[in-house]
């Protein structure tokens, strides 16, 4: 008992110490302050701001990225049902405001992911699977002429060879002479059609993605010269006045380019009609060299330019007289003139999406004047976000969407910042005084709006496009005050005198100043370092910096600071973000892979524009005819071999007889053709993969990190059982041969070229070569290799990755179903299943023509 109770006394004393050390090392160490008091106060500023409105616009934003991120095509009763549900706790918990706000935040999150699954119900159409060589019979919708050819948009009546439920509602094609043919005409052309091309690499531009939103179900060009032909039905009233509309824009675009002439007349057309076909692409590289290629674009700034003209004429004209300025609301007057003018730009100038987007956002705001309101705020700001994105839900993950917004955003914060200072110097007096202040104020309006807009729009146009124009301040500085005191008014005055016939001396002094901007752009290409390329990087990245364009431009409380966390964040995001190793061709015309000394090489022809967005992906400065692309590179008729160092060779087979040797040789073979089963490289990319998948880059960093994305996935993709399946057959020795050191045949693409083979000659240092000894190479880049191989192998199905095919996807089940009926076969199941295997799309070929 004593000893129990003796334990109990040190027990106690044990406890008693350390609960006394314990307050000690409290009361000595720093005390920090606690957050919550705080964050509660400025919660209760940016309550008493309302400054919680704009953030239902980004619930609504982040709605549509859940509704795209979905896997195959979600069900549109999920977001209603969830609608329903919020309303419902919004109305029993009404008398708590946090209840109603945390409702609404959901209810916007649903209403996002309804729109958008309603807008891919809105848009469904056929699109061409494969390549079809055909007579088309269309309506021309737009025309757009170029230097040599034309691009024609046509209202598909029917093609030869497709059924209704299978032909595509639009087709765009490339004509070498469009001028008999004007917007309405019934079109007959004979032509060759492809499926809408998908991105060059993962991640970089999806034009089948943006074509499917556009009605667009196959591309191509016309075979020999069309024909018109008289419709089977008359075109309705919407049809006849989109037609009168687009007459007009190419009678328009043609009288200036005819007026003006050369590059200068291309850009004003375009400025006016957002016809760009005409414009040079030495024209193109200069404007975006020098930041201001956002000019040529029909958006924001043209809209308020040319709206904000009509506003200042309308206005200025009823001020002279006085009875109307004492006894008339001139100002609302001149915003419904300004609101009426700005409509009239947008449907003469095409009504494109960016175009309407620019179109409600100046409409929202000259509505705030009518209703006595702020017209530029954060308000005014979210609901036109919110009423762009219920009406196109794909373009917020779109450039032209995220640089428009995230522009605006920062110039509505600073502008509010800056009233908030309240600091006005007093008026200079003199004539010269206000004189200097004024053209002080401007170009230091234009120099801070410049920095601002660069700032939140740099990270969209990095992920994006893949560029930096560290001279833009220059650039724009330069072109600004021309484009928005005599650009844009003179194509205001021009199109007001063009229906009388009064139009040429607006056309010549709109062509002056357009003259002085693109010497101003060519001048800032001049300098070096003009475009400075930057390394693709992630979503991941670029949501961290939109949150921080968020945080910094929608609170106004102590918060605002806090937006340098995710900035840095996404910067750190962006700078470790990895560069893959390895791109394939979408139609397995060619691939670049890291050689020897770390930089890109090309294996077989990719086309130049896919090569170019390659070393735009990979930070690479050089140019598509760089001598070095092709360094370490050997090429015989059969194929080409490619050193990657270390024992380690890449192979592009454009011949079935160099498969034999080269899946023996080489560690990663990637070929147009079907490749055998049992070949033994460690990567395959072949026929199969790329009909099913598209393009493809594969990463080999470290074991552990290997991946592979592809075109026709949403986002890169893991599979931890097929790594582990390729890791276990490494260990086993099953992951192939490459590697044994068995020695090359005579005039082989691995062997010596001097033996006579009728091969290509190396050049110096080129070449590739077989290590002697399996235990010379490094184990753990075939894991690699293999591991990549196994993410090709395991990738989602195209119809789940690519939502856009559902509509096929569904029509090709019926058509199995209804053939497996015709034969009466009991097992329809089994049925479907063959002749799904019969029209395997890497099986047969589809024409002479296809590229595979």
């Amino acid at each position: 008992m004593r000893n129990r109770s003796d334990a109990g006394v040190l027990a106690g004393f044990g406890a008693g110490a350390a609960t006394s050390l314990a307050a000690g090392a409290r009361a000595l160490a720093p005390r920090l302050p606690d957050p919550r008091p705080w964050l509660a106060r400025c919660l209760a500023e940016e309550v008493e701001q309302r400054r919680l409105a704009p953030w239902a616009a980004v619930a609504f934003g982040l709605g549509i990225v859940l509704c795209f991120a979905a896997e195959g095509r979600p069900s549109p009763w999920a977001p209603t049902v969830g609608l329903a549900v919020c309303a419902a706790i919004a109305m029993a918990g009404r008398r708590d405001h946090r209840i109603i706000r945390v409702a609404t935040g959901l209810a916007m999150i649903f209403a996002g992911f309804a729109a958008g699954t309603a807008r891919f119900a809105a848009v469904d159409a056929p699109v061409l699977e494969r390549i079809l060589i055909a007579e088309v019979h269309g309506r021309v919708e737009t025309i757009e002429e170029r230097a040599r050819d034309a691009r024609v948009v046509l209202r598909v009546i029917s093609i030869e060879g497709l059924a209704p439920e299978w032909t595509p509602s639009r087709v765009r094609v490339t004509m070498r002479d469009a001028s008999p043919f004007g917007p309405g005409d019934h079109v007959i052309a004979r032509a060759r059609l492809t499926p809408p091309p998908e991105a060059a690499w993962p991640g970089g531009f999806d034009f089948a993605k943006g074509a499917y939103f556009a009605g667009i179900g196959a591309v191509g060009s016309t075979l020999g010269s069309a024909r018109l032909a008289s419709g089977p039905e008359p075109p309705g009233l919407g049809a006849r006045f989109s037609a009168a509309v687009e007459t007009g824009r190419t009678a328009a675009a043609r009288r200036i380019s005819s007026v003006i002439g050369g590059q200068p007349g291309a850009v004003a057309a375009a400025l006016v009609t957002g016809k760009r076909g005409m414009i040079a692409e030495e024209t193109n590289e200069a404007l975006r060299a020098a930041g201001i290629y956002h000019i040529v674009s029909i958006s924001g700034l043209h809209m308020v330019l040319a709206a904000g003209t009509i506003f200042w004429l309308v206005r200025a004209g009823l001020a002279l007289s006085p009875a109307l300025a004492l006894r008339w609301p001139i100002k609302k007057i001149a915003a419904v003139a300004a609101l009426c003018g700005a409509l009239a730009y947008c449907v003469f100038s095409g009504a494109q999406v960016a175009t309407v987007r620019a179109l409600i956002m100046t409409g929202v705001m000259l509505g705030a004047i009518l209703f006595d309101r702020p017209a530029l705020s954060m308000r005014n700001l979210a609901v036109a976000a919110v009423i762009v994105l219920a009406l196109w839900p794909e373009t917020l993950l779109g450039p032209s969407f995220q640089m428009s917004f995230g522009a605006v955003a920062g110039l509505i914060a600073g502008a509010e910042w800056m009233r908030r200072r309240g600091r006005t110097p007093a008026p200079p007096t003199g004539l010269a005084g206000r004189a200097g202040r004024f053209v002080v104020a401007g170009f230091a309006g234009i120099a801070t709006t410049t920095i601002i807009a660069s700032l939140a729009t740099g990270p969209y146009a990095a992920y994006h496009f893949q560029i930096a124009n560290p001279y833009g301040l220059v650039g724009n500085g330069l072109a600004l005050p021309i484009v928005s005191l005599v650009v844009m008014p003179a194509g205001v005055i021009g199109m007001l005198g063009f229906a009388f016939g009064l139009d040429r001396f607006a056309w010549e002094a709109m062509g002056f100043a357009v003259a002085l901007v693109i010497e101003a752009a060519r001048f800032v290409e001049s300098f070096e370092a003009s475009s400075v390329p930057v390394r693709a990087f992630g979503p991941g990245a670029l949501a961290w910096m939109t949150a921080s364009l968020l945080v910094a431009t929608l609170f106004v409380s102590q918060l605002r600071r806090l937006a340098f966390l995710p900035a840095a964040f996404g910067l750190y995001a962006a700078g470790a973000a990895p560069a893959p190793d390895l791109y394939v061709d979408r139609d397995g015309n060619g691939a670049a892979i890291r050689g020897a000394d770390g930089r890109l090489v090309l294996l077989g022809r990719p086309g130049s524009f896919v090569t170019a967005q390659w070393l735009k992906a990979a930070g690479d400065w050089r140019g598509v005819d760089d001598q070095s692309l092709s360094a370490g590179v050997s090429c015989d008729p059969l194929a080409c071999v490619a050193d990657l160092g270390e024992g380690r060779f890449a192979s592009f087979v454009r011949d079935p007889r160099a498969f034999a040797e080269d899946c023996r040789r080489a560690d990663i073979v990637i070929s147009p053709l079907r490749a055998p089963a049992d070949c033994a490289a460690a990567l395959v990319v072949d026929r199969r993969d790329l009909a099913a998948h598209g393009a493809m880059t594969a990463r080999f960093g470290a074991a552990q990190d290997a991946s592979a994305a592809y075109a026709s996935a949403s986002r890169p993709l893991a599979h931890d059982a097929t790594a582990a399946k390729a890791a276990a057959a490494f260990r086993s020795g099953e992951a192939g041969n490459a590697g044994t050191g068995v020695a090359a045949p005579a005039g082989s693409a691995f062997g010596s070229r001097d033996r006579g083979s009728g091969r290509d000659a190396p050049q110096a240092g080129e070449g590739a070569r077989v290590s002697g000894a399996a235990d010379a190479r490094d184990p753990r880049a075939l894991f690699r290799a293999a591991l990549a191989r196994s993410l090709v192998e395991g990738v989602r199905r195209p119809d789940e990755a690519r939502p856009w095919l559902a509509r096929n996807a569904a029509l090709k089940a019926a058509r199995e179903r209804e053939a497996a009926a015709r034969r009466q076969v009991p097992d329809s199941s089994s049925a479907a299943e063959a002749d799904s295997a019969e029209a395997d799309p890497g099986d047969e070929p589809v024409s002479a023509f296809d590229p595979l």
